[in-house]
């Protein structure tokens, strides 16, 4: 008797690079950044990202930021990951992870809120907590309309 040994176990996709997932936390920061600390910080993560296969909508102002990425499983645990042990100064808070089909943003947003009347006006239609930008007082269905509504004009740009 002669066993079948042309079966060859597939070794590519073994770790979930296959399945795009979006991840999405809340964070506060506990440090006040310069300017150019800030810069630094946000090219380092482009760059990171884009190196990683990774697409992202960051929204933030003085006191807390919003950031949903999306690319392959591996990719993203692997980010989160990165961002816990290289900001000690913050905590992220995953709100929200779920495996998506296509990824809904185009490479690395950043939206930067002021106390202008349309950022006022992103918080007002989002949540009902009042115009400032908090996502600790958001639900998560309302921090996915939120992001939706902040990148809206890169969506039609997109399409």
């Amino acid at each position: 008797m002669q066993a079948a040994t042309d079966f060859e176990p597939e070794t590519r996709n073994r770790s979930g690079e296959h399945i795009l997932i979006s991840l999405t936390y809340i964070a506060k920061k506990t440090e006040v950044n310069s300017g150019m600390e800030l810069t630094r910080a946000l090219e380092h993560w482009r760059r990171y990202f884009e190196e990683s296969g990774i697409s992202s909508a960051l929204v933030f102002n003085e006191n807390y930021f919003i950031q949903n990425v999306q690319g392959s499983r591996p990719a993203v645990n692997h980010a989160l990951a990165k961002i816990v042990s290289e900001y000690l100064d913050i905590l992220p808070n995953v709100i929200g992870v779920e495996e998506i089909v296509v990824r809904r943003w185009d490479g690395f947003l950043i939206k930067y809120l002021t106390s202008s009347i349309e950022d006022e006006e992103y918080a007002l239609k989002s949540f009902s907590a009042g115009s400032d930008f908090n996502p600790y007082l958001m639900k998560n269905s309302q921090i996915a309309s939120f992001l939706k509504a902040v990148f809206a004009d890169e969506q039609i740009n997109k399409i």
